[in-house]
């Protein structure tokens, strides 16, 4: 039997790709590549949809892959350059065609499926691209997009007999109404609502990656992980203040929290958790606190009486809260993302 590799976001596009491939009688395992920038099964957009509920309806198997490191460095340096913020949108095309190819070889498959559409996304959708990204990738003539296939030139696949040309699609452009149409004709009824997916696409989060990249070349992953939460403000090149907005945010804030670093909250009141590194000077604490205080519920006492923990011990601070001048000499946000 014919076997191919499909790239599987668990988005609608990529799932009809699939059923499309099986309706011509192809055997199709699917790989759904996982980064650290918001394409994770436990985030809240169209690259994080449970994988694995459209292939207990339609019979595939999904395989889970980290790119890790890997992605972390083309989003330092991609050779395509970023788009319009941090994402690197060809490279990162490219790496999860190479990371295909691998399980390819390994399985036996004949193929790569992947779920993109001519012309929908500006940077890696575009007709001159597909080549330049298969070839870069080792994969030229073995990619195989079932939704604008005929628009494209014919692939191996297609040469060699193993599917039909005609039973491929012709969809352009960045409608949906295609694609709900043909999800509604194979029974797929359950799909996520288009999204961004990557956090690398957003301006806010975008500029909090460049201060963290431009004040650390090697960060870990819970650096980057703490990137998603809360208001954040940069005191020095190694200190930085993240206050949490909501209770969720505080939940998150204690999870990822060490026992050295300091935890910041205002007794008594609706109050964020605050944190800092357990190395910051007594500047930069006082200055969190004093950030700690205005977002808190205590915010129009002239004097707030701040909790700061650290490994285990407690002390207190008195402080003004702070003023908007001073929240905006530190504030990483860019100015367009303050209207909180």
């Amino acid at each position: 039997m014919t076997k191919a590799i499909a790239l599987y976001s668990g988005g609608l596009d990529s799932t009809l790709a699939i059923l499309l491939m099986m309706k011509q009688g192809i055997e199709v395992t699917a790989i759904t590549f996982l980064n650290h920038f918001g394409c994770d099964i436990s985030d809240r957009s169209s690259c994080s949809k449970d994988p694995f509920a459209a292939s207990v309806k339609f019979g595939f198997k999904v395989k889970l892959s980290h790119l890790s490191d890997k992605f972390l460095d083309i989003v330092k340096s991609p050779d395509h350059g970023h788009g319009k913020n941090m994402n690197p949108c060809i490279d990162c095309r490219i790496l999860m065609l190479k990371e295909a190819k691998e399980f390819m070889k390994l399985t036996g498959a004949d193929f790569l499926v992947t779920g993109e559409v001519l012309g929908q996304r500006p940077m890696s959708q575009r007709r001159d691209c597909f080549p330049l990204i298969d070839k870069a990738a080792g994969v030229k003539g073995l990619v195989v997009r079932p939704l604008c296939g005929r628009l494209l030139p014919a692939t191996i696949p297609e040469e060699k007999g193993l599917i039909s040309r005609e039973l491929l699609l012709d969809f352009n452009g960045r409608s949906r109404k295609p694609q709900i149409a043909l999800a509604q004709e194979l029974g797929l009824t359950e799909y996520p609502a288009p999204a961004g997916g990557c956090l690398l696409t957003e301006p806010n989060y975008s500029h909090r990656l460049k201060d963290l990249l431009d004040h650390n070349k090697n960060p870990d992953y819970k650096e980057i992980n703490f990137l998603r939460v809360g208001r954040q403000f940069r005191y020095s090149n190694n200190c930085k203040i993240i206050v949490g907005r909501n209770k969720e945010e505080n939940d998150i804030i204690v999870s990822l929290a060490d026992a050295d670093e300091y935890l910041l909250s205002v007794e008594g009141f609706g109050s964020p958790v605050t944190i800092l590194p357990g190395n910051a000077p007594e500047k930069a604490v006082s200055l969190a606190a004093a950030i700690c205080a205005r977002y808190s519920t205590a915010r129009n006492l002239p004097e707030v009486r701040v909790t700061v923990s650290k490994e285990g011990e407690k002390h207190y601070l008195t402080v003004h809260p702070a003023a908007e001048e001073l929240l905006d000499q530190y504030r990483i946000e860019k100015k367009t993302e303050l209207a909180r």
